[in-house]
């Protein structure tokens, strides 16, 4: 890793490493784990009991109670090494129910990125979190994505960088439901290009010319 997880711009970025090694290493039995779907919460945790044909009796982690469910319904848990994994798509079982827990775990844990492959899942925290700073905004600047932790800024900055290395425009899709933050992001990669493309525009008027390229933002 490139940055200090300790550092306090961190604080909402980065997970901190002691705890997670702690929630990484709990006891854990793949054949038994599981999900199992809930009309309030979509899915609980739970612990296989006995299987009889297609049914499966379950005790639910959170309550403690025992149901009984259809197989197909159930679906596998990843093991506690994934736990707050920074990327979705690094999951041994990419099932809702594993994509949804995780998100959540690191919400509450305070971080509103998480990637999934080539996108940033970002959810709306309802509050103003210190993570769009110019102290970070100097941090992501050329980094590579596996570098830092999740953020938007590090999708602008490597389109930025795309651009400028290959010669050629890119454009960034934001899209979401009503109220999840859709034009809020998209002025953060705004100011983010307005940054980097002043500094790199001074650097060109300092060495052979200004130059040039077009990105495009779609909010949808």
């Amino acid at each position: 890793m490139s940055f200090d997880p300790t550092h306090p711009d961190f604080e909402y970025l980065a997970v901190d490493r002691k705890k997670l090694m702690r929630e990484q290493t709990q006891t854990f039995d793949g054949k038994k784990a599981c999900w199992v779907p809930d009309p309030k919460e979509s899915f609980l945790a739970g612990e296989i009991q006995s299987t009889e044909g297609e049914k499966v009796t379950v005790k639910i982690t959170k309550t403690n109670e025992t149901k009984t469910f259809k197989k197909d319904d159930l679906q596998q848990m990843n093991p506690p090494k994934f736990e707050k994994i920074e990327d979705m798509a690094n999951l041994t079982y990419l099932n809702e129910a594993s994509v949804l827990y995780n998100l959540k775990a690191r919400y509450e844990a305070g971080f509103i990125y998480t990637y999934s492959g080539l996108f940033c899942v970002a959810i709306n925290p309802y509050r103003r979190l210190p993570i769009y700073t110019m102290s970070i905004i100097i941090k992501y600047r050329g980094k590579r994505r596996v570098e830092m932790p999740p953020h938007l800024f590090s999708i602008a900055d490597n389109a930025y960088q795309y651009m400028v290395m290959d010669r050629e425009n890119q454009s960034m899709l934001i899209t979401g439901e009503s109220g999840a933050g859709k034009t809020e992001n998209t002025k953060k990669v705004i100011m983010y290009f307005a940054h980097v493309a002043g500094k790199t525009k001074e650097k060109d008027r300092e060495g052979s010319g200004e130059k040039s390229l077009a990105w495009r933002i779609w909010c949808w």
